[in-house]
């Protein structure tokens, strides 16, 4: 039996459901999500493996335009640098409106080796399919795709289809990772990717992007996870946001986050929290290397 194994870059502008489709190809949540743009900070792994094909896909920021700070110039570099790595690339769009940005990313995919499988993300929010087609011709029109495939990233339709797709174009090879391995992420980064994304989805506009998360200790017991996290702002303005009137924000913050780690560790957590200032750590490169940021 043909085996077949490689390294699946997914990319997209901003807030196409990149991270979404990926953990519903997992079936479980390792990649972080959220209504914003640019959530997704760091290249993760995410392995799937069945009995013909493994599957690495790679994670990846948004490509946009217009990186202000360092951190966003190092996304932009992460994400670029997938696209040199990968057998396949998956280029995730949103079916409801092309913009710009994707005509960005699309410029980035002419430069690649590799075959290029676009998702058209989002076809649950169009009730006429037919309304897909013009779209499906208009981006053949712009590159030449291995393959287009209509998927919706939250109900899961047609993904089945998609990796399909994929699998046709991996390379012919033994697995890379164990069967049982999902991702090549700790669990102590995940814990901190989890409280972000609580940043993510309940502060205003701004504040979520100079926020970052340090998990300064991480320790197991029979049991009982213990992890104790610094949230790391620019501003002490922006700290008063982050810990809320009476603490409330910072509470509710910890409560949801505390309930996403025990569904990940399968035990206990018992998690402390506290906002700290470091001003303009988003440009400075020895915070961003401490960070995580820079590999």
């Amino acid at each position: 039996m043909v085996h077949r194994c490689g390294y699946i870059a997914i990319v997209g502008r901003p807030n196409v459901g990149k991270s979404t489709l990926l953990n519903r190809m997992l079936g479980q949540k390792i990649s972080i999500t959220s209504r914003k743009p640019q959530t997704t900070r760091h290249r993760i792994l995410g392995i799937k493996t069945t009995p013909e094909v493994q599957f690495v896909f790679t994670d990846t920021p948004g490509l946009h335009r217009g990186s202000r700070h360092l951190v966003n110039r190092i996304m932009n570099r992460a994400a670029a640098g997938a696209l040199e790595e990968a057998d396949v690339i998956l280029m995730v769009t949103d079916c409801t409106r092309w913009t710009e940005e994707d005509d960005y990313v699309v410029d980035l995919l002419k430069s690649v080796r590799a075959q290029v499988v676009m998702a058209l993300n989002k076809v649950d929010k169009v009730k006429d399919k037919d309304l897909l087609l013009p779209q499906i011709a208009a981006a053949r029109d712009k590159h030449a795709f291995a393959d287009i495939v209509p998927v919706s990233a939250t109900t899961g339709l047609q993904l089945a289809e998609l990796e399909q797709a994929i699998a046709r174009y991996l390379p012919e090879a033994p697995p890379f990772f164990p069967e049982e391995q999902v991702t090549d992420r700790s669990e102590r980064f995940l814990a901190a990717e989890l409280i972000r994304e609580k940043l993510m989805r309940h502060l205003g506009k701004e504040v979520p992007y100079s926020t970052t998360v340090e998990i300064e200790s991480f320790e197991e017991e029979e049991g009982l996870t213990r992890v104790n996290a610094v949230i790391w702002v620019e501003r002490e303005a922006q700290k008063a946001i982050v810990i809320g009137k009476d603490g409330r924000m910072l509470k509710r913050i910890g409560q949801e986050a505390r309930v996403d780690m025990e569904h990940m560790l399968g035990t206990k957590v018992f998690l402390q929290t506290w906002v700290k200032v470091k001003e303009q750590w988003s440009d400075d490169e020895r915070a961003l290397r401490g960070f995580g940021y820079v590999e």
